[in-house]
């Protein structure tokens, strides 16, 4: 009797699977931020490590009103809004730093900028701060994005005291430890990057 052929990704039935899309969102607008600092480091980390696109969203540059006499540069003509960059990332990494035990507002008024956009995709984080390494500010951002229907990523990228994790040249100090890390969250953020990508394709998320 012959032996079927056992079905894998490259021969399951439809469309090849598509690139994966992430965005990284700094989520940090104060001038003086270490987060320019930590993603000059943690951006080419990623390229060289993903295989997909990377989108890099900046909240100062994204065209957002944060308030308090804050009025955003226009964006360029033709310059995707953050809405449709959400819409049209797969999976998010934020870079987040912690403010008085939790995360910046600038980064809550972008995320409520969306809400269908985020729904069905994962996200990854990469906090820093004081003694808890930005914990705290995480735990919280999980509660909201779990009302947005976002799947957390359980490991992430954490960097205590963060002044004295990077040396003068940008570079982390144990940089072999936080390589690690990464890799570890991206493999997590990947995996349910293209399941969720795979399911949306199936069917439309929260149909019936």
């Amino acid at each position: 009797m012959n032996e079927q052929p056992t079905q894998t990704p490259s021969n399951l039935p439809g469309p090849a699977f598509a690139p994966l899309r992430l965005a990284i969102i700094l989520g940090s607008v104060r001038e003086g931020r270490f987060a320019d600092t930590l993603s000059s480091w943690l951006v080419p980390e990623l390229r060289r490590l993903h295989d997909g696109e990377l989108d890099v969203i900046d909240l100062r540059h994204a065209g957002l009103s944060f308030g308090w006499g804050h009025e955003p540069a226009p964006l360029p003509e033709g310059t995707p809004g953050f809405d449709e960059r959400i819409a049209a990332a797969d999976g998010f990494v934020f870079v987040v730093p912690e403010y008085n035990h939790s995360f910046p507002g600038p980064l809550k008024t972008a995320i409520d900028q969306a809400y269908s956009e985020w729904n069905a995709k994962p996200a990854a984080f990469v906090s820093y701060g004081g003694t808890s390494g930005g914990l705290r500010a995480v735990e919280q951002l999980r509660l909201v994005l779990g009302e947005l229907h976002v799947v957390d990523i359980r490991d992430g990228v954490s960097f205590p005291n963060i002044g004295r994790q990077f040396d003068a040249n940008g570079q982390p100090r144990d940089a072999e430890g936080v390589r690690q890390a990464v890799r570890l969250m991206l493999g997590q953020l990947e995996w349910w990057a293209r399941a969720l990508q795979t399911a949306r394709r199936q069917r439309p998320y929260g149909s019936r």
